[in-house]
This record gives C-alpha cells, structure tokens and sequence, in this order.
C-alpha cells in the first residue's frame, strides 16, 4: 500500500450524528457518492481535466441497488449537487469477481478510515500510511496534511457549540425534496486556476 501510486478520496457518512427523521432520501451511499464525486471534480480541475469525460468503476451490489445508484449518480452529474454543476462522468459497474485493482483497493481503505472516524486516539499503523495518499488542499508537496474536507469528508459537517464546546452535527435546511440540502460542499476549484495554489 505504502509503495502504490494513487490519490485517495473518502467519505465517512456518519449515521449516529445524522438528523433525527431524515427522510429514505438521505442514503449514506448516495450522500458519499455525491461527495467523493465534487471532490474528484476537484482533483481534475487542478490537474487541468475537469473537462474531459472520466469512467468511474463501481463494485456491484445487485440488480435494484445497481439501478438505484445509477440514477442518483446520474442526477449528480446533471446538476443536482450542491453546487449545481454538471460533472463529466460516467459510471461502470463490475462484479466482484473481476479482481479489479481499484476495487482491492477500496476494500482495503475502508476500515481503516472507518477506525480512525470512530476512534481517532487508538493507534491505527494502516490510516497512517493512508493520510499521504488523501487527496490534500496545497498539491502533493502537502501530502499527509490538510486531507479533512478535501480527500477525507465526514458527513454529516461538525459546527462548533462555542469556544472549547463540543460539535454538534449541521441540522439539514432548505427544500426538504433535495436530497442534497445541508451537505455542506466547499466551492468547486475553477479550472482557470488549480485547487489549493496561491
């Protein structure tokens, strides 16, 4: 893992600080989709491709599940995201059984991202080889350090009670039929000038 090439992007939806009586339209699935995929936008403006079609090869879960997350990734792609934007992507599915390196991957960041969420004091040797990979505001020059809310996003967003108080999640606002109300989405990078350079 350590010695593989690859820019990791991640979302961690956590379920315990989501809003009490949030709707069938708040999948953690779909909210992560949504996420992982403003943030791959990102990566590509700074690379200068923001423009040029990009496949996305997602694991199959199942004839309704596969429909499903089609049609939501779909709709993101088509503007229904926070910022509105339509985005160049196309998605493939694969089975399992394909072995595919990408996939073998994500199975492999998952839990350690996961831990580290759930319990960020214990000693986790697999999320420390992890936090050089995140996708990081400043370029790879800062890989291993501003990762939070650029490569790895946790959902639903912390706000401050007050100086030295707890966090408490962001309570969703807005058209409660938008799937996407209360995601909070930093800007997208414009594509005259790359993300997270002066």
């Amino acid at each position: 893992m350590e010695a593989s090439h690859f820019v990791l992007m991640t979302c961690v939806v956590d379920k315990r600080r989501m809003p009490r009586g949030a709707s069938a339209q708040d999948n953690p699935y779909h909210i992560a989709l949504c996420l992982c995929l403003q943030a791959l936008r990102g990566f590509l403006a700074e690379k200068g491709q923001a423009h040029r079609k990009t496949h996305l090869v997602v694991e199959c879960r199942g004839p309704k599940e596969d429909k499903e997350l089609e049609l939501e990734f779909r709709r993101i792609c088509d503007g229904d995201n926070p910022t509105g934007q339509l985005l160049p992507f196309d998605i493939v599915f694969a089975d399992k059984k394909t072995n595919l390196a990408g996939l073998q991957l994500a199975d492999l960041v998952a839990r350690p991202v996961g831990i580290h969420h759930l319990r960020p004091h214990q000693r986790n040797l697999a999320f420390e080889v992890l936090q050089r990979k995140f996708y990081c505001a400043g370029g790879r020059q800062r890989a291993g350090e501003g990762y939070e809310n650029v490569g790895l996003i946790v959902h639903p967003p912390q706000k401050a009670k007050g100086p030295g108080e707890p966090t408490e999640a962001v309570t969703p606002t807005g058209n409660p039929q938008s799937t996407w109300d209360g995601i909070l989405a930093a800007p997208a990078p414009s594509d005259d000038k790359p993300a997270g350079k002066p």
